[in-house]
């Protein structure tokens, strides 16, 4: 969000998709080889993006445009070589039914790796966000803490997708993150927030799955944009409700 990368996201959530659906074609619905291939097809994406961009003199954001829908298509293309829409649904939108130890251990496992990562590339990182010239001057090596980043962004989309799907998991990644610049100014302030409301739509979005009988990524996804709606309204950083008071205020 900082480098105004959010799509970027979004297409690696579907840059993992062939190789979440090659691991189905060989094993079925088994996690370790979905996620094994998912994490392959997604870093093929990251990094391929771009090294093409490097190669053809082209923009990266075009290339990731490219490789997104590609990568799509061929996803969707294998998941009903072999499966049915029962399959293709729960690997695109997740199951709160088909969490099992695997998956949780797989979850634990992301978050123990991820937290540490980012909390020893928290300065190099914020710097290549505001400055990356400056972090290039003073020997920061910003473009491989992005990439370690964009590995980081990868592995996590892989942890959630047996629980929101490949499409879903990229919105409660982004949405919190998008409504926490309502709430604070800081960056530190911005992440707290940010994993307050996700946690919030996580928990809503469960029991908006259960009452409903709906699938599990789309109804964590809408709850986590009604957090972003509200914010958007009421939130106190550049909230509509907060600039329509301070309005009368300093016109009077």
């Amino acid at each position: 969000m900082l480098r105004r990368m959010s799509l970027t996201a979004d297409v690696l959530s579907h840059g993992v998709l062939p190789g979440v659906a090659a691991g189905f074609l060989l094993a079925g619905l088994s996690l370790p080889a979905m996620a094994f291939g998912g994490l392959l097809a997604g870093l093929v994406v990251a990094l391929g993006a771009g090294a093409l961009s490097r190669a053809t003199g082209g923009r990266e954001d075009a290339a990731l445009a490219a490789l997104y829908l590609v990568a799509l298509a061929a996803g969707v293309l294998l998941v009903s070589l072999r499966g049915g829409p029962a399959e293709l649904t729960h690997i695109l939108f997740g199951s709160a039914l088909g969490i099992d130890d695997d998956a949780l251990l797989l979850m634990a496992g992301t978050a123990s790796v991820t937290l540490p990562a980012l909390a020893f590339a928290w300065r190099p990182l914020v710097l290549e966000c505001f400055d990356p010239d400056f972090a290039r001057a003073v020997g920061a090596r910003g473009g491989i803490w992005h990439l370690g980043f964009l590995a980081l962004v990868v592995l996590n989309l892989i942890a959630a997708f047996q629980a929101l799907g490949t499409l879903m998991a990229v919105g409660l990644m982004m949405l919190p993150a998008i409504a926490a610049r309502h709430w604070a100014r800081s960056i530190g302030g911005m992440v707290y927030v940010a994993v307050g409301l996700a946690m919030l739509a996580s928990i809503g979005g469960l029991l908006l799955s259960v009452q409903l009988d709906a699938p599990t990524g789309p109804a964590v996804v809408l709850t986590a944009g009604l957090g972003w709606a509200s914010s958007v309204l009421f939130g106190p950083v550049d909230g509509l409700a907060a600039r329509w008071w301070r309005r009368p205020h300093l016109a009077g």
